[in-house]
């Protein structure tokens, strides 16, 4: 294993988790808000400096902190002691993986910026033999171009017939070994294919998925497992729980809607993707201003998933969508300008709101992640942290890589 990521693992996986819990839990009234629900300032009497502020920004200023933590750190230190600390906590090495020569044209259909993740994550797994299981694989990309470059065996896990038809067509293209099962992740028969002394990866498993992984191949004594967790808010149940004994003792309590934070970027997204959600949130904001008035109640009312297609219409259409999804009589005719631009400002003081708490997104994270390595770590394994890849590749960089005691 690399020398730079062996610096962090045991001892200090339990040191910085108690550090980051402590920090989280102390800072909370900073981050466990939901600033959209709010139509003035979360702090507006606790801290009306910092609300000032926030309002002083330009638009510029705003983004160039949403992009540089360290400067946001700095502009709000005035209110937020413990940044600094944060940001040196958040702090993971870098995994020193293998360059992978794969056959050519292996990257066929896969876009350039997931073929470089996959690259990444591959290059960090150590174990070069023997039997390997792909947990939730699509289209076994990342387990093609394992049996490729290493010749070995590989089982990809798939619960949807199409991908794992594409898979095994693109797997017999490539003349590997590999054998694609049709299995829901969830379902009893998954944890026969994570067996004992074999090897398991997941890339970006959302949620319970890669937990689920974590759990059998912890139950059934596999020799070793790579993971990048992912979506941490896509859990079955609706309370969220710790998996480690550390974690069940920590101070912080996190709801579901906690889970969303550390996925509240978007490094990876594309201009048009930005300005759709940009669009949406505005519209969103602009109905909430509405609904309001509509029920003769100040309080947020939560709108369900929308069509993309809807967005491209008017904000009357999405108002009249929305006002029928929550049963309210709407009116034949609104004043659009008149709303978008309450919209408008509510969504320039969401933007504000939310730069302090994304100060907190990576070290929730990582405490999530630490959560997820001590579980291994209790159980017997040898575990390390670092990150595959680039932040500007994707912000889920985090690897965690564990073998059997």
């Amino acid at each position: 294993m690399g020398q730079r990521a062996n610096a962090f693992q045991a001892e200090e996986l339990q040191r910085r988790f108690q550090r980051l819990d402590q920090l989280l839990a102390q800072n909370s009234h900073w981050w466990q808000v939901r600033p959209f629900h709010h139509r003035g300032y979360c702090w507006e009497k606790s801290h009306p400096e910092l609300c000032a502020m926030l309002d002083a920004l330009s638009d510029s200023d705003l983004g160039y902190l949403q992009q540089d933590s360290v400067a946001a750190v700095r502009t709000l230190s005035p209110w937020l002691d413990d940044g600094e600390e944060l940001l040196r906590l958040s702090a993971l090495p870098r995994f020193s993986g293998r360059d992978l020569s794969p056959p050519d044209r292996l990257d066929h259909g896969i876009p350039g910026r997931k073929w470089q993740q996959i690259l990444a994550f591959a290059g960090c797994i150590t174990e070069q033999s023997g039997p390997l299981l792909e947990w939730c694989a699509g289209k076994g990309h990342l387990g093609r171009l394992i049996a490729s470059v290493d010749g070995r065996p590989v089982t990809s896990l798939e619960w949807q017939a199409q991908l794992c038809h594409e898979g095994e067509a693109l797997a017999q293209r490539s003349d590997v070994s590999m054998r694609f099962v049709q299995c829901d992740a969830f379902s009893p028969e998954a944890l026969q294919w994570v067996r004992r002394g074999e090897q398991a990866v997941a890339l970006h498993a959302c949620g319970d998925l890669h937990t689920t992984l974590m759990r059998h191949w912890r139950n059934n004594n596999g020799a070793c497992l790579v993971i990048s967790p992912c979506c941490y808010h896509l859990i079955n149940s609706e309370e969220f729980v710790p998996m480690s004994e550390a974690g069940s003792s920590a101070q912080l309590s996190l709801t579901k809607d906690d889970l969303h934070l550390p996925l509240q970027e978007t490094v990876t997204a594309g201009a048009g993707v930005r300005r759709l959600r940009e669009l949406e949130l505005h519209w969103r904001l602009a109905f909430d201003e509405l609904q309001r008035e509509l029920r003769g109640e100040d309080s947020y009312l939560p709108v369900p998933n929308v069509r993309k297609s809807l967005l491209k219409e008017s904000f009357s259409a999405f108002a009249r969508w929305a006002a029928a999804r929550k049963q309210l009589d709407f009116p034949v005719g609104i004043d659009e300008e008149k709303w978008l631009a309450l919209g408008l400002q509510r969504l320039r003081r969401v933007r504000r709101m939310e730069l302090m708490a994304h100060i907190f997104r990576r070290p929730l994270e990582l405490w999530l992640v630490l959560d997820r390595a001590l579980f291994l770590q209790e159980g017997g394994a040898a575990v390390e942290l670092g990150e595959f890849c680039d932040y500007s590749l994707t912000p889920r960089n985090i690897l965690l890589r564990a073998r059997s005691g």
